[in-house]
């Protein structure tokens, strides 16, 4: 299972679960795979140095389960009788005195003690029983000295910060020690056998022109969230960013969360909110990169410009004007692992998206590569090794903790065995984002007309994923709702989605084409692209604008920083059908759990632009024809007796003509077709997916 303990050598052999066998690490993996049998030198020596790195941490720093608490030992941390103890490492300072408005922002008031580790220290006693010397909710700072110059800092390991954009659009330190605590009600549930993910940033979850609250996302979102269908929410850009536009992805403060949208127990009543309603929650984690900023971030934190990153033009991103952190040193290690273990103790994160992994796992980071050159690609000089080891002491720290765990690699190289457990000799993540399936999409709708979209290309860009490695399907995300590119539903209906998106105007030939293809391609995404599926919030209902943060570009306007929930509401409006269509796709797994199972693929006719597929007990009927409609179109399946329709997208509810009769029976006839045993005569209208089942 994720998390098992590896074994302690690395020529070690392990006992596998069918039959005994005895098996080395990456033998799995190999026989999965044989052609990376060519590799399996290099497979072997980041396994070997993973458990080289966990022997030397269980030696020298006391085992991993002490070396991911670096939070309760770096930062701020107050005893039960009000003392306060600070630690920072910063071995590049030649002192160092923490400042505040409890001391006047006096240097000579606090000054810090260092070790030989380069940690600096200081411990304030309580002015009184339980009252702390500095008082909550003030702003703090470290002030160094280097070589004769002064450098403020925000606190490395801060749990909260905050920004006063009248004063400076640089963040404030604060000290965060509320008298009162919330106090969680609901236990996390179980790990979902499939991820429906409703991806959500806080800030836009209201119809309103402004930044929306953690508070407010609770009350109004995540009924929502429940009521489609989905088991889980990514939250993003919760880790504290300076830059609203940026989207959570220059983030300065790691430890802190993002106080534009209300306060850390508000985050933590949302988390625990989800919890009650059976919601897991992942975090959009940031370790592939840094914010630039020195005044309150970590860049040149101590004076140095290779703390935390490494150094000259190695620690900084071409493309994201960046730093780039050094995941090779002690420390970073610790201050990023432990990160991972905060996020999930203090808050309840369920598991995270780790952004930027193509980026983190190559040295030259993806830039000006296709990943066309095969294997090689993969492996040798390309890799940062040490950016692997920490993505696997990531993967296997967080499993061991909470066997629970969800963990989601953003990575479109496809390297091999990015979600095989550590001790196979893998990676680690439980599943990879399908990031060439919604570029498949967009090419479509951008570059070819209807008659031209070819089925076998549909299929094999849907289903070509590595065996026994999980995918989260997605069509659109966050990527493709950003002001510069274009939602699957503004590619369709832009011309007219605001003139025409009423029941009371006719149905324009755009706006048909647009409702019917905006929910096939979201089913047949869901039903052939993975193991997990996601939304990105409002395009389940065909969100009508783009997403554009406050910015000078655009007079710093809230007016595309929102989510338009009312348009769904108005039931004079069209966008309640697709919105009703995704939650009938939701309830689909529910019911079926079509995505735990293998799909075999009986029809990919590109004259007919016919394609069908078995998954999960159903049979998947997909025309995309525009104009040609079929009776009686024989099919080829395995599944047997009175079929009946399960999900028909041309239904009136859900904005169709009603051209197949919900309570028609397919009878199956042993008659093989198609590759399949049996047979069923169906009717398939143009532009509509059919799925066929024996009801449950």
């Amino acid at each position: 299972m994720p998390g098992a303990t590896a074994t302690t050598t690395a020529t070690a052999s392990t006992t596998s679960a069918a039959g005994g066998k005895v098996v080395r690490p990456v033998d799995d993996i190999l026989a999965d795979d044989p052609y990376l049998n060519d590799f399996r030198g290099e497979l072997m020596a980041r396994y070997n140095r993973f458990q080289d790195t966990l022997a030397l941490i269980e030696k020298e720093e006391g085992g991993m389960d002490r070396f991911t608490r670096g939070y309760e030992r770096f930062g701020f941390n107050t005893a039960a009788d009000g003392t306060i103890t600070y630690r920072e490492w910063a071995p590049g300072a030649d002192s160092a005195s923490l400042i505040g408005e409890f001391n006047n922002w006096d240097l000579a008031k606090h000054p810090m003690k260092r070790s030989e580790f380069g940690v600096w220290e200081i411990v304030l006693p309580p002015k009184s029983k339980g009252v702390t010397a500095i008082p909550h909710n003030t702003q703090v700072k470290v002030s160094f000295h280097r070589n004769g110059e002064r450098l403020d800092r925000i606190p490395a390991w801060i749990n909260f910060a905050t920004q006063d954009l009248s004063v400076s659009p640089a963040y404030n330190g604060i000290f965060w020690n509320p008298s009162t605590h919330y106090t969680r009600r609901h236990k996390a549930p179980p790990r979902p056998k499939t991820l429906r993910i409703y991806e959500s940033h806080v800030g836009i979850a209201s119809p309103e022109a402004k930044c929306a609250t953690y508070p407010e996302f609770t009350k109004n979102i995540l009924p929502r969230v429940k009521d489609l269908g989905y088991n889980a929410i990514q939250l993003m850009a919760i880790m504290e960013h300076p830059y609203y536009a940026s989207f959570g992805y220059q983030v300065t403060n790691f430890f802190a969360a993002s106080s534009r949208f209300g306060t850390p127990e508000q985050l933590e009543e949302l988390v625990d909110t989800a919890h009650g309603m059976g919601i897991v929650v992942l975090l959009d984690v940031v370790h592939s990169h840094a914010s630039k900023n020195v005044l309150d971030g970590l860049n040149n934190f101590d004076g140095t410009d290779h703390l935390y990153f490494h150094e000259g033009g190695k620690g900084c991103h071409s493309l994201w004007d960046s730093r780039l952190f050094n995941y090779g040193h002690r420390e970073v290690q610790r201050f990023l692992l432990s990160n991972l273990r905060f996020w999930h103790e203090r808050y309840g994160f369920d598991g995270y998206r780790f952004d930027g992994v193509t980026s983190m796992m190559y040295v030259h980071h993806g830039i000006g590569t296709g990943f066309g050159g095969g294997y090689p690609d993969y492996f040798g000089g390309n890799i940062d090794n040490d950016a692997i080891l920490y993505l696997q002491l990531a993967n296997y720290i967080m499993h061991k903790l909470s066997p629970s765990m969800v963990t989601i690699a953003e990575d479109v190289s496809g390297m091999p065995a990015l979600c095989r457990e550590v001790a196979e000799g893998g990676i680690g993540f439980d599943y990879r984002l399908g990031m060439a399936v919604p570029d498949m999409w967009i090419k479509y709708l951008k570059e070819h007309s209807d008659e031209q979209w070819e089925m076998a290309h549909i299929a094999h860009e849907l289903s070509n994923r590595r065996w026994k490695e999980k995918t989260i399907a997605y069509c659109e995300s966050h990527d493709q709702a950003l002001v510069g590119d274009k939602s699957i539903a503004f590619w369709l209906m832009d011309k007219e989605m605001y003139t025409h998106m009423s029941v009371m105007t006719e149905l324009t030939p755009v706006i048909d084409r647009g409702l019917a293809l905006h929910k096939m391609i979201r089913l047949v995404t869901m039903g052939l692209g993975g193991e997990g599926y996601l939304n990105f919030m409002g395009n389940e209902f065909g969100h009508p604008e783009w997403l554009d943060f406050p910015r000078a570009g655009n007079n710093s306007s809230f007016h595309y920083a929102r989510r338009q929930y009312n348009l769904v509401e108005d039931d004079l409006l069209r966008y309640k059908f697709l919105y009703n269509f995704d939650r009938a796709m939701q309830h689909l797994d529910i019911k079926y759990g079509f995505m735990q199972e293998q799909q075999w693929i009986s029809l990919k006719h590109d004259g007919d632009k016919l394609l069908v597929f078995e998954r999960g007990g159903l049979l998947w009927i997909f025309n995309f024809h525009p104009n040609n409609s079929y009776a009686d179109y024989k099919l080829g399946t395995n599944i047997t007796g009175n079929l009946k329709v399960i999900l028909d997208s041309d239904s009136t509810e859900y904005g169709g003509h009603g051209r197949v009769d919900p309570k028609g029976t397919y009878t199956t006839q042993k008659d093989p077709w198609n590759g399949r045993e049996h047979s069923v005569f169906v009717y398939i209208p143009c532009r509509t997916a059919l799925v066929l089942g024996i009801p449950k």
